[in-house]
């Protein structure tokens, strides 16, 4: 819904954001002045000692000084106990006393329409806890306390009974006035194909409550007594409030627990979870009775980044994972992933906790596995790869399945995790000399004169690297026109250390928004010469560039424009880290030791991560493009190595 100018101030000023954030904080009683409305407290984003997190009451505004965390009430509670944002707004509203605005007339009579379904629903988990303590529930009272569930227990997930009738459930709903519509929209009954009146779907079954991230039950799930039953678990039907493959059950403890620092666990069903939230494991959800769908993989992300999939270790159990590992390989992105945690064979969550306690579950989920680690298991397990025709179908099957990851910086890592698993396995022919022995390292050699007189020799190392990068540029640029027209922005707010280099790149950026000139490459060339020529020849003779492969093939310009796009996100990265630095440095006064900690890191990883990363959507695995951009990086290290000699 929409809401109207003015509601969104009017709640800020009503909201005190002390209040809201000191349920989830303890303030720092020495470096706070309260009475000025100004807090101090350990960030509950990230883990630290020191108090960083700064919340002033005066602006309603939050700020950490480590992680960088900051907003206001509602972008608060949507972050630290994963609210949606109508939901923030209607807890704040709630808590301010102020009413939610009106909706539309189609809107106000759909909400009305799923809350009275709700309130049914509430009448028939009631009605279920009640016959769980008749004599007809003995049975499952019985069950139930062979699975070692205390009393307590079944009051905390409010687990019922259905007694073994056909319209139990009907005639005691009738009888509190609720109309025959609402009953069978709620999925609690179906209709008769005989004409009598309809009769309950849930028989004889030990009823768990399903209900959403805010409270509302929405669906049961019932377990049959009879082993004889065709369904052991049944589900209810998908009604206006329940969409199946859009729930979890146990969504809103597990998140609230998820967002005090629990591991995220996801069970295969309604005991495993109970199971693992009566052992202290009380972040645990489970989809309801199928394969995790898209919408829910969506719903685990929102609370938690990595959450742990729990499964069976028998063949079942590894295919669910595959499954699962298919559907998420498309929608991985940076942050969110996947860890696995297999079953011993024969034992679901409840049988490991009883034989052998919590901690030997807590010793389980410490060898929960990357995603990684399965895909590899499943392309290799039970296979023979003893000649080149196996290798190379397993390299075809390991590309087809990592270009199905969108994220390129994740499928280059995927690359390169999958390039060092297949050099576990493969190994690599050592090369040695005739007579058997080991070869010698070669004797480094002396640098050379011209070394010494170069453009290089008067630079540092990380000087060196810049320049050799925007030499690379420049040069791609010149022999590849197109190029220019598609980097055009990049190009223009490149920074180019060295004032020949910035010549050639305005010679270039010229030239290029001449049509006629741009149509033709060697007319582009000529061009550049007449606008730069000393700074055109002087780049051209380069040693790395005459012999870099982009600016030899002049007919490649898909080869070009991989390498221009790595070159420039290198140079823009190693930039923006180096910056990020100095910045932090600059701060370094005043600033909590974990902020700064924190900054230099994220700094140093960013720029590792730029290091390492592959523009080409294969892996590394031999193609021609990633051997194209290990040879730019190795003349590139040569330089700078002969530079450093010297």
């Amino acid at each position: 819904m929409s809401l109207p100018p003015g509601f969104l101030d009017e709640l800020r000023n009503r909201t005190t954001l002390s209040r809201v954030v000191g349920r989830k904080v303890t303030w720092d009683n020495r470096k706070s002045n309260q009475a000025k409305g100004d807090f101090w407290a350990p960030c509950p984003f990230h883990q630290e000692k020191t108090a960083s997190f700064h919340v002033d009451d005066r602006k309603g505004y939050y700020y950490c000084f480590g992680c960088h965390a900051k907003g206001d009430a509602v972008s608060f509670l949507r972050e630290a106990e994963n609210m949606g944002f109508m939901e923030a707004i209607e807890v704040l509203a709630r808590d301010a006393g102020m009413p939610m605005p009106e909706r539309d007339p189609q809107a106000a009579q759909k909400a009305d329409r799923r809350s009275q379904l709700a309130e049914v629903m509430e009448a028939a988990v009631q009605h279920y806890r009640m016959q769980l303590r008749t004599t007809a529930g003995a049975a499952a009272r019985d069950y139930l306390t062979r699975r070692k569930l205390t009393e307590a227990d079944r009051d905390r997930f409010e687990i019922g009974f259905a007694p073994d009738g056909w319209q139990g459930l009907w005639d005691h709903l009738k009888a509190k006035g609720i109309a025959d519509d609402l009953i069978l929209a709620a999925g609690l009954a179906k209709p008769s194909t005989k004409g009598k009146a309809p009769y309950d779907v849930f028989r004889n079954r030990i009823m768990f409550p399903i209900r959403d991230a805010r409270g509302r039950c929405i669906a049961f799930g019932g377990r049959a007594m009879d082993p004889n039953d065709g369904a052991k678990y049944l589900n209810s039907p998908e009604t206006e409030l329940f969409d199946k493959g859009r729930s979890l059950y146990n969504h809103g403890p597990a998140r609230e627990a998820a967002g005090k620092g629990a591991p995220l666990i996801v069970a295969e069903g309604y005991m495993d979870v109970i199971a693992l939230v009566t052992a202290g494991f009380h972040a645990a959800v489970a989809p309801l009775g199928t394969a995790i769908t898209e919408d829910q993989l969506r719903l685990i992300w929102r609370i938690h980044p990595e959450p742990l999939i729990m499964l069976d270790g028998d063949a079942a159990g590894i295919r669910a994972a595959m499954r699962l590992i298919d559907l998420a390989l498309p929608l991985l992105e940076a942050g969110y992933g996947l860890r696995f945690v297999i079953l011993p064979e024969g034992m679901d969550p409840d049988d490991l906790i009883r034989a052998r306690g919590a901690q030997s579950m807590r010793d389980l989920l410490g060898t929960a596995q990357p995603m990684v680690n399965l895909l590899w298991q499943r392309e290799t397990e039970g296979k023979v790869f003893d000649s080149p025709e196996r290798r190379a179908t397993l390299d075809k099957a390991l590309r087809a399945t990592l270009t199905r990851i969108a994220d390129p910086s994740i499928r280059a890592h995927y690359g390169e995790e999958i390039k060092r698993l297949r050099w576990e396995l493969f190994g690599a022919a050592r090369p040695a000399s005739r007579r058997g022995m080991p070869r010698r390292a070669a004797e480094p050699q002396a640098p050379l004169p011209v070394t010494r007189t170069s453009l290089l020799g008067a630079a540092g190392g990380a000087e060196v690297e810049e320049h050799l990068r925007e030499a690379m540029i420049l040069a791609i640029c010149v022999t590849h026109p197109a190029c220019v027209a598609r980097f055009e922005s990049q190009l223009e707010t490149v920074a180019m250390r060295e004032a020949g280099h910035d010549r050639l790149r305005q010679a270039l950026l010229r030239a290029a928004h001449e049509p006629a000139v741009a149509a033709d490459p060697d007319a582009f060339r000529n061009k550049i010469a007449a606008l730069a020529g000393a700074d055109l020849e002087k780049l051209m003779a380069l040693a790395h560039v005459r012999i870099a492969p982009p600016v030899r093939n002049f007919e490649d310009t898909e080869l070009a424009t991989m390498c221009l796009a790595e070159e420039l996100a290198k140079l823009e990265a190693r930039r923006g880290a180096a910056a990020e630095v100095e910045e932090a440095m600059e701060d370094l006064i005043g600033l909590a030791d974990e902020g700064l900690t924190w900054r230099l890191s994220q700094a140093a990883a960013a720029r590792h991560r730029a290091e390492r990363s592959r523009i080409d959507d294969d892996s590394d695995m031999g193609e021609d493009r990633a051997a194209l951009s290990a040879q730019l990086q190795s003349l590139i290290d040569r330089a700078v190595w002969e530079k450093k000699r010297h």
